[in-house]
């Protein structure tokens, strides 16, 4: 498991995320507080407090392209 931190404060980056979740088949997690969400759910990340920074769980050891990707997220 891979972590890192990230902001989707805007509606279009949540949907470019998810987009982005949905090549990987490995169990991807968002973190916020007490709350975790599948990534690849976009009403579950809408249901999270978009204003604050979120974790996401990466559950593969190969995922160093996705989180590669997420670069332009992070917080």
């Amino acid at each position: 498991m891979k972590s890192i931190k990230i902001s989707l404060e805007m509606a279009q980056r949540v949907k470019e995320f998810v987009n982005i979740t949905q090549d990987y088949p490995y169990e991807i997690l968002l973190k916020s507080g007490k709350y975790v969400v599948d990534a690849k759910s976009i009403l579950g990340i809408f249901s999270l407090d978009l204003s604050l920074p979120i974790t996401v769980e990466a559950y593969s050891d190969d995922c160093d392209d996705f989180l590669e990707r997420l670069k332009k997220f992070e917080a």
